[in-house]
């Protein structure tokens, strides 16, 4: 389940930014001041505290992705930037899918879907049901469009994330300086 591919006519850009308020504002005001058309934006804590990691995808045919890493260098809590389109990498999206399962045919045909791929019932009902499909974009919006016949109630998901494959480590060692009032001075260290 692995894939070195990128999705077609996506960008996908990773960036490192401190840990703090104001930071995923500063990210989508750029976005939205260069008219960069965000497929998807997620933002999670790393194994250091004061670093979070954004894995943006954009549309490929609306932006250029040196350009946006250029520009998201440019954000003061922006530690760094990488774009992993070209680069062998694994990328996962999640999806939570409710279901219509209120008949013996229905239920069925879902569980037949989830076993064709990485997907699982995780809550079911006398009504509908809960699945939890985890994969690429592109092995979940598949997944997607096979149980839509059924009747999908309700849906999320969470956006890619993705991380370079093999030795290809993007971390830092970022620790914010921290003045005699408290207050936390940005400084960037890889």
């Amino acid at each position: 389940m692995s894939d070195i591919q990128a999705t077609p006519g996506k960008i996908t850009v990773v960036a490192l930014v401190e840990n703090k308020p104001g930071v995923l504002n500063r990210v989508a005001s750029l976005f939205r001041r260069r008219a960069f058309n965000v497929d998807s934006l997620t933002v999670g804590r790393t194994h250091r505290p004061y670093v979070s990691r954004m894995t943006i995808v954009v549309d490929s045919e609306r932006a250029d992705a040196h350009k946006i890493a250029a520009n998201l260098s440019k954000l003061i809590n922006v530690i760094d930037v990488q774009i992993l389109t070209d680069t062998p990498h694994v990328s996962r999206d999640l999806a939570l899918i409710k279901v219509r399962s209120d008949d013996a045919e229905s239920r069925n045909e879902l569980t037949e879907i989830c076993e064709r791929h990485p997907a699982r019932i995780i809550d079911i009902g006398p009504e509908v049901a809960i699945v939890e499909m985890v994969g690429t974009e592109q092995a979940v919006a598949e997944f997607i469009e096979q149980v839509r016949p059924i009747g999908i109630v309700e849906m999320i998901r969470t956006g890619v994330v993705a991380m370079g494959r093999g030795t290809r480590i993007h971390d830092t060692e970022y620790e914010p300086v921290f003045k005699k009032n408290g207050v936390a001075e940005h400084m960037n260290v890889l």
